[in-house]
C-alpha cells in the first residue's frame, strides 16, 4: 500500500462515516442525515430530517472516543455536556430535544437555527452597527443570564457559538465546555476556550468564572463593531500579555457610549467588571435604539432603521371613528381646552377607558408597526416637572425587559400571590377639553391632568377632583395604541390596559423585587414577583403585551 493511501485509509479509520440514516433506539424515530452546515474541533453538525413529522433538527454528531481524544476530550466530556444541555429550557439557548448512540458516534438532536452563527454574519458583513449589537447583545445577556442563574459558566463564547433562527433571535450553543462553577465560584484551572477571547484570571490559570464570560460578551462587542478581535498577536505570549494588561486598540470611530462599554466589560480586574442586569443598564443601551427585531437581509447587508410614519389624514380619520374619545396626536395648550356646551362629545357620556375605548381594540400582533392615537405628557414627579420625562420612560422599559428577560417560556401560568396593588382601573381620555381622568384603585383617589375645568361625576361613577391623585402617586404619561392603553406613573408603575377580554397588566415596585400583576375578566388579580418569573417564565400572551409595552415607550 503506498503511504499516501495509507494515510487516507487512516484518516477514515479514526473518523467513521455519519449515516445516511439514523434510527433513536429509544423513541424508535428514524431521521435522514442531509448537508453538514458546521463542524468543530470534535464533532461535526449536520441537518437532521424526523422522516414521520418531517421536521428539521441538527444534529451534532462526536465520535466515541475519536481523535482528538487525548486533548480536552475525556470519555465523561460528552455525557457532560448532555447532562448539562438536556436540562436548559431557554428561548436564547439552542434547544436540546435528544440523544442517542451507536457504536462509534454519539448523536445529539438539537433545535435547527436556519440562518447560521454570527461568525457568518460578520464573515459577510464585516462589521454590524450599534442598534444591532444591542439586538444581539440583549439575547444573548437573557441566554446567559439562565446559565449563570443555574451556576454553569459557558467557557467559550464566540460568535461561532452564536447561532440565528429563521426569526433572527440568537441563542448560546455548544455547551461541550461548558461546567458547573464550584463552591468558590470558580471552575477548575484549566486553560480552554479561544485564546483572543480568554479572560486574564483564565491566562493567569486561576479559573474561569462568571465574570470570564462577560469578558468574553466584551470581546464579542468589539469583534463585531471593529471586525478585528481586541486581542490578536503572534506569539502567543504576547497577546496573554496583552490580555494581562487590558491593552487593546483603542476603537476611535466607535461611539464614546460603546468604546466605555467596552472598557467596563474588559477591566483586567473582575470585580470591575458589570453584572449583566447592569449591563443592560449601560449608557450604551438606554441612550441608543433597539430594534425590537431584525430583517433576514442584515445577514448579509446592513438594515435600515426607519420610523414608519402616521398615514396622515386617513389614518386619523380612521383613528377618530375607532376611538372618538382619542385625538390625533399633538401636544396639550390651554387654548385647546373648551366647555362642554361647545362641539365634542359629552364627558359624562364617556366610559373609563379600560370598558369603553379599549373594546373595540384587536388582539395583539408582534408585526403590526406602533401608530399612537393619543399621547400625552402630565408631570415628571409629584413635586413638579424636575425631573426628566425620558430617564423615566427609559427606566420603565428595562423594568419591562427584566420581565420579558426573565427564565425560560412557560406553557402554563406560575404560581401566584396576592399583593397589594394601586393602579387606574378606570381612566378616560378628554384632553382636547380637560385632560386625561383617572381614578385609582383605592376608591378614593383621582385625577385631572392638566388641572383646569372639570366635568361633573360621570355615568360611570368616575370621581373628578381638580387635584391630582395625591402627594405618593400620580401620572406622568399616557399612550394610547390601536390595541392597547398604556399609563406610566411618578412612582415607576407601567400599567397596561387591553381590551374586556384581554388581561391587563401592572408592573410596580413591590419593595425588594418588581411585581407582575396581571387581571383577568371577572378575576382577583394575581401577582408574580420578578424570582417568580425568573425560575418560572412567563407564558407567550404575557410576552406578547410585555412586547407590545416596550414597543409603544420605543415609539415615543
Amino acid at each position: 500500500m503506498e503511504p499516501t493511501q495509507r494515510r487516507r485509509w487512516r484518516r477514515r479509520s479514526c473518523s467513521p462515516l455519519v449515516s445516511a440514516f439514523l434510527r433513536d433506539p429509544g423513541s424508535g424515530r428514524v431521521y435522514k442525515r442531509g448537508k453538514l452546515i458546521g463542524k468543530g474541533a470534535f464533532s461535526r453538525c449536520y441537518k437532521l430530517t424526523d422522516m414521520s413529522t418531517s421536521a428539521v433538527f441538527a444534529l451534532k454528531v462526536v465520535p466515541r472516543g475519536g481523535g482528538g481524544a487525548g486533548r480536552l476530550h475525556p470519555r465523561g466530556k460528552v455525557e457532560r455536556e448532555i447532562a448539562l444541555h438536556s436540562r436548559l429550557r431557554h428561548r436564547n439557548i439552542v434547544a436540546f430535544h435528544g440523544h442517542f448512540a451507536d457504536h462509534d458516534h454519539v448523536y445529539m438532536v438539537l433545535e435547527y437555527c436556519s440562518r447560521q452563527s454570527l461568525a457568518h454574519v460578520l464573515e459577510a458583513r464585516r462589521t454590524l452597527t450599534e442598534p444591532e449589537v444591542r439586538y444581539y447583545l440583549r439575547g444573548l445577556v437573557s441566554g446567559l443570564r439562565y446559565l449563570h442563574q443555574r451556576r454553569i459558566v459557558h467557557r467559550d463564547l464566540k460568535l461561532s457559538n452564536f447561532f440565528l433562527n429563521k426569526n433572527m433571535e440568537v441563542k448560546i450553543g455548544d455547551l461541550g465546555l461548558a461546567t458547573r462553577v464550584g463552591p468558590g465560584g470558580r471552575c477548575h484551572r484549566v486553560l480552554c476556550g479561544t485564546p483572543n477571547f480568554l479572560a486574564p484570571e483564565v491566562v493567569s490559570r486561576n479559573g474561569h468564572s462568571c465574570q470570564s464570560d462577560i469578558w468574553a460578551l466584551g470581546c464579542i462587542m468589539y469583534t463585531v463593531l471593529t471586525g478585528v478581535p481586541p486581542f490578536v498577536a503572534a506569539p502567543l505570549s504576547e497577546m496573554y500579555q496583552n490580555i494581562r494588561a487590558g491593552h487593546y486598540p483603542e476603537p476611535a470611530h466607535l461611539s464614546p457610549n460603546a468604546r466605555r462599554l467596552i472598557a467596563r466589560l474588559l477591566a483586567p480586574n473582575p470585580a470591575e467588571r458589570p453584572s449583566l442586569d447592569h449591563l443592560l443598564q449601560d449608557d450604551f443601551f438606554t441612550q441608543g435604539f433597539t430594534p425590537d427585531r431584525l430583517p433576514p437581509h442584515s445577514c448579509h447587508s446592513p438594515p435600515i432603521f426607519t420610523i414608519p410614519q402616521p398615514l396622515s389624514r386617513l389614518f386619523r380619520k380612521v383613528g377618530r371613528l375607532l376611538l372618538t374619545q382619542c385625538r390625533p396626536p399633538c401636544p396639550f395648550t390651554p387654548r385647546e381646552a373648551s366647555d362642554p356646551g361647545e362641539g365634542g362629545l359629552d364627558p359624562d357620556s364617556m366610559e373609563a377607558g379600560s370598558e369603553a375605548s379599549l373594546s373595540v381594540r384587536g388582539v395583539l400582533s408582534p408585526e403590526d408597526p406602533i401608530h399612537l392615537l393619543a399621547q400625552g405628557t402630565l408631570r415628571s414627579g409629584p413635586a413638579g416637572p424636575g425631573g426628566s420625562p425620558r430617564q423615566e420612560v427609559e427606566a420603565a422599559i428595562r423594568n419591562l425587559r427584566l420581565c420579558l428577560d426573565s427564565g425560560p417560556l412557560a406553557m402554563q401560568e406560575p404560581p401566584g400571590e396576592q399583593w397589594p396593588v394601586l393602579w387606574a382601573p378606570k381612566w378616560v381620555d378628554y384632553s382636547s377639553k380637560y385632560g386625561f381622568g383617572y381614578q385609582l384603585s383605592d376608591g378614593g383617589s383621582a385625577g385631572w391632568h392638566p388641572p383646569g375645568p372639570v366635568p361633573h361625576r360621570g355615568e360611570r361613577g368616575l370621581l373628578t377632583p381638580a387635584q391630582p391623585a395625591g402627594p405618593g402617586l400620580c401620572l406622568l404619561r399616557f399612550l394610547v395604541s390601536e390595541q392597547a392603553s398604556l399609563l406610566l406613573f411618578s412612582d415607576g408603575t407601567v400599567q397596561v390596559s387591553c381590551s374586556q377580554d384581554q388581561p391587563q397588566f401592572v408592573l410596580s415596585d413591590g419593595g425588594k423585587e418588581l411585581v407582575l400583576t396581571i387581571w383577568k375578566q371577572g378575576q382577583p388579580g394575581t401577582s408574580y414577583p420578578l424570582g417568580v418569573l425568573q425560575s418560572h417564565g412567563c407564558i407567550p400572551a404575557t410576552r406578547q403585551h410585555l412586547r407590545h409595552a416596550i414597543r409603544m415607550l420605543q415609539s415615543i
